[in-house]
């Protein structure tokens, strides 16, 4: 059986909300496997939905840049978080972002290798501020958003410089209505997707292997309910519409209110400015979202430094 760590327990515990035995036996049952823990402790009932935490491991910054009908949304990453304050560093992200919209790029290996204001390529400009900032910083990826007629609206939560910040969304409005009445609503939009976390834009596009997931938690929770099988078959399929209905952006309540469907609102505001609007895409990106931290023994790390 895999050795359980204090620090795998204690990940666990602040992933899940669970408490410290439970997770110990979670991550017991499931050989040290943290992702298979979190839906053992779920499918027990012992934790909630597995929390959409805003701690991430990885430093940087998100940039974002927009121009009318189209948006771009860019990752840099640092080790420290005392280089996304530098200004070379800022820079640096603010003129990736413009490049990438220039462009129309959402590929990171293509943006890489774009020119860079000033001369050379994106990638060419990475490494020297590498070398003369010494620390290392990766781009890690873009996304786009656009539409035919219309705006696209850009927000940043806690902004570290203008167009720069942990969490960076573009929002996406199709229609005819005034720029003021889209982007009015449009930043209120940005502003809830940055606190929801929304999975995707409708519950169709959500991805299978995630519901599958989550079908597959639901299921071993309803049978342990000692249900005729047709109540757990029913009681599986009210779970997962549940998740989906939670985790689709069009579907999610207004943070605003917290009753008022996202749908809703865009209709609303359609109707009060006289004109068509529709929500047809986003980006959220959060900085470090998906990037899994090494775990590290502080006193095994101290012990090999001094060659114990």
């Amino acid at each position: 059986m895999a050795e359980i760590t204090a620090a795998a327990v204690k990940e666990l515990r602040e992933r899940s909300g669970a408490g410290m035995m439970d997770c110990k036996k979670a991550l017991a049952e499931t050989s040290g496997d943290m992702e298979a823990a979190v839906d053992w402790l779920r499918a027990k009932g012992l934790a909630a939905a597995q929390k959409k935490s805003s701690r991430t491991a990885a430093e940087g910054l998100v940039g974002v840049a927009v121009s009318g009908t189209k948006g771009v949304a860019v990752e840099v990453n640092s080790e420290t978080d005392f280089v996304a304050k530098n200004e070379q560093f800022q820079e640096f992200v603010r003129n990736a972002a413009g490049v990438a919209l220039a462009i129309g790029t959402a590929d990171a290996e293509a943006l890489s290798a774009a020119a860079y204001p000033g001369g050379g390529t994106v990638a060419e400009k990475l490494v020297a501020n590498i070398a003369t900032i010494g620390e290392n910083q990766t781009l890690r990826r873009v996304g786009t958003v656009s539409v035919t007629k219309g705006l696209v609206v850009d927000y940043v939560h806690n902004a570290a410089a203008p167009g720069l910040g942990k969490i960076g969304v573009l929002v996406a409005l199709e229609g005819d209505a005034p720029e003021d009445k889209l982007r009015e609503i449009g930043k209120q939009i940005a502003m809830h997707i940055a606190a929801a976390f929304p999975l995707a834009l409708s519950a169709d596009q959500i991805d299978p292997a995630l519901l599958e997931r989550e079908r597959a938690i639901a299921a071993e929770k309803a049978a342990e309910s000692g249900k005729p099988a047709e109540i757990v078959a029913k009681m599986v399929d009210g779970a997962i519409a549940k998740f989906a209905k939670e985790n689709a952006l069009l579907s999610q309540l207004f943070v605003i209110d917290n009753k008022t469907p996202i749908a809703d609102v865009v209709a609303k505001a359609a109707k009060d400015a006289g004109a068509s609007i529709a929500l047809t895409d986003y980006v959220r990106f959060q900085l470090g979202e998906g990037i899994e931290k090494e775990a590290s023994d502080f006193a095994a790390e101290v012990a090999a430094a001094a060659g114990i």
